[in-house]
C-alpha cells in the first residue's frame, strides 16, 4: 500500500529569546498549523486521522506531558491518538517516514507528522543536563558540544574561515530573495499574536499577525561576518554568524494511504521514495548526511546525479560546507532559498519544515526528486528523498 503527503504547511520561522514567538507555545503553535491543515481538507473527519506523530528534540517544561498527546486531542479531538518523537534535528522527517512506513505496513490510513519546537522556553540541553560519569570518562566525544564539534569538522576538512562566511551570506542573501518574491508565502501559516508588555512603566498590548521568517539579517556583509569573534574555541572559526539561529517554529503533514486518496479526491503532493540515517563519530556529528546519503540512495535505488534539489539543514556553515564537498553535492541545487544560518533551525521542527520547503520549490520549478538531510547531535545523519507527483 502506497502512502502519499496530500498538504503540508509550516509556521514563519522566529527568533528563539526575543522574536514574535518567545512567548508562545509550540503546543500551540502546532495545533494552528494542524487546525490550518485539517481546514484545507474539508472531508477528511478528523477522527479518520489514526495517529499525530510530533518531532520534539526537548520534550520537557513547556513541552512535556507527552506534547504529542496534547497536540493531538486539541487540534483533532480526544478520540485521535498522538506521540512525541526524539531524533533531535532529525526529529521532523522522522515523524514523516514513520507515519509513511506505518501506511505502507497497513497499520493505518491517515497520519500528521512533522515537528514543533520552542527553544525560547526550553534550554539547549534542557533544564537539568545530568550525563552519565562513566560515558564522560570513557567516551567524552559523546558528549561534546555542538559548537566544538563544527570545530572538529572545519579543522578536519578544511574547511576556512572565509569560505564559512561567504556560505553565510550567500544563505541570507537567497534567504530575503526568496522573502521578497513569495516564495514561502502558502505554505506559510498565519499566527495571530496577543502580546503583552511594559513600556514607561504601562501595560499594553500589541495585536499583529506573524507569517514572514524573521531571521534574516539583510544588513549583513561577508566583511561584518569576518569580524565576529569565534564563540566555542579559542583561535577557532564557527561565529554566531555562520551557525544556525536558535529559533521556534512548526511543520507539520499530512500523510495518507492510496485509497483514502482516491476516496477523498485529493491531488498528493509527493512520495517518500525513501529515508535512511546513520552514525558517525560524535566528535565529528556534522558530517553525518554523508553516511546517510547513500544508505538513502541505494534504498531508493536511484544515483546522486538524479537528485534535482536538496534541503541540507545548514546547522553551521563548517558542517555544511564538508557536506557539500564529501558527499559530492551539486552546491548550485542545494538550499537555493536559503538555509538555517539565515532561516533558523527549529530542532524538531526543522526536518518537517524542509520538506514542506521542497515540495514548493520543486513544485514552482517542476521538478521530480528532491531530497531533505540533515546532521544529528550525537554523532547521526539522515536523509529523505522525496518523488513528486
Amino acid at each position: 500500500m502506497e502512502a502519499y503527503i496530500v498538504k503540508a504547511y509550516r509556521s514563519a520561522i522566529g527568533k528563539a529569546g526575543r522574536g514574535a514567538l518567545r512567548f508562545y507555545r509550540s503546543d500551540d503553535l502546532a495545533v494552528d498549523v494542524i487546525n490550518h491543515l485539517m481546514a484545507q481538507v474539508p472531508d477528511l473527519d478528523p477522527s479518520r486521522v489514526d495517529d499525530v506523530i510530533v518531532g520534539c528534540a526537548n520534550p520537557e517544561g513547556e513541552q512535556g506531558l507527552q506534547i504529542g498527546r496534547q497536540i493531538s486531542a486539541r487540534a483533532l479531538g480526544k478520540s485521535v491518538p498522538g506521540i512525541v518523537i526524539n531524533r533531535y534535528c532529525g526529529s521532523g522527517l522522522e515523524a514523516i517516514a514513520m507515519a509513511v512506513a506505518k501506511v505502507r505496513g497497513g497499520m493505518g490510513e491517515c497520519f500528521i507528522a512533522g515537528g514543533t519546537e520552542s527553544m525560547s522556553a526550553i534550554p539547549m540541553t534542557g533544564y537539568k543536563l545530568a550525563p552519565s560519569y562513566k560515558v564522560a570518562v570513557e567516551q567524552p566525544n559523546y558528549l561534546i558540544g555542538m559548537g566544538l564539534t563544527a570545530e572538529a569538522v572545519a579543522n578536519k576538512y578544511g574547511v576556512s574561515r572565509e569560505d564559512q562566511d561567504e556560505f553565510s551570506y550567500q544563505s541570507h542573501v537567497k534567504a530575503a530573495n526568496a522573502i521578497d518574491k513569495g516564495f514561502f508565502e502558502s505554505e506559510i501559516v498565519p499566527i495571530d499574536i496577543h502580546q503583552v508588555y511594559v513600556e514607561d512603566d504601562q501595560r499594553k498590548t500589541r495585536d499583529y499577525t506573524f507569517k514572514v521568517d524573521e531571521g534574516v539579517r539583510r544588513s549583513t556583509t561577508v566583511e561584518a561576518l569576518s569580524k565576529l569573534r569565534p564563540v566555542f574555541a579559542n583561535g577557532g572559526s564557527v561565529t554566531a554568524g555562520n551557525s544556525s539561529q536558535t529559533s521556534d517554529g512548526a511543520s507539520f503533514t499530512l500523510v495518507m494511504s492510496e485509497a483514502m486518496v482516491k476516496e477523498l479526491n485529493l491531488e498528493p503532493i509527493a512520495r517518500l521514495a525513501s529515508c535512511s540515517v546513520a552514525g558517525v563519530d560524535p566528535l565529528y556529528m556534522g558530517i553525518g548526511p554523508c553516511a546517510a546519503i547513500p544508505k538513502a540512495l541505494s534504498q531508493a535505488g536511484m544515483k546522486l546525479d538524479d537528485i534535482e534539489l536538496i534541503e541540507l539543514n545548514e546547522a553551521f556553515a563548517a558542517q555544511s560546507l564538508a557536506v557539500i564537498r564529501e558527499a559530492g553535492l551539486n552546491p548550485d541545487i542545494v538550499n537555493v532559498n536559503g538555509g538555517a544560518i539565515a532561516l533558523g533551525h527549529p530542532l524538531g521542527c526543522t526536518g518537517a519544515k524542509l520538506s514542506t520547503q521542497l515540495f514548493n520549490e520543486m513544485k514552482r520549478r517542476d521538478q521530480k526528486y528532491g531530497m531533505v538531510t540533515a546532521c544529528i547531535g550525537g554523532g547521526q545523519g539522515i536523509a529523505g528523498i522525496y518523488e513528486m507527483m
